[in-house]
């Protein structure tokens, strides 16, 4: 993610549970603006600590920017933590 805006922003999340090596899957997320995203890839996955909580970090994108969500499995909420956007000039 190149042009970042770093966030902490509390957003509802969409997500799909099931089996496998990714049982978690967001799909689409609605942002304090009221915006809904539609996730349309999912990239990095991968679990974190935050203290002695245990926090999943994921990289998405909708085609047109770039979004990192964390899911805090104690406090079971969700964080828009970055932001980029694809088209972005360096």
């Amino acid at each position: 993610m190149n042009d970042e805006l770093f966030l902490n922003e509390r957003i509802e999340v969409i997500a799909t549970f099931g089996e496998g090596l990714n049982p978690c899957r967001p799909v689409r997320f609605r942002r304090l603006s009221g915006r809904e995203i539609e996730i349309s890839e999912i990239g990095l996955r991968h679990p974190t600590s935050a203290g002695k909580r245990t926090v999943h970090v994921f990289d998405v994108t909708d085609g047109g920017a770039d979004y990192r969500l964390e899911f805090d499995s104690e406090r079971l909420t969700w964080h828009l933590t970055r932001e980029a956007d694809h088209y972005a000039t360096a």
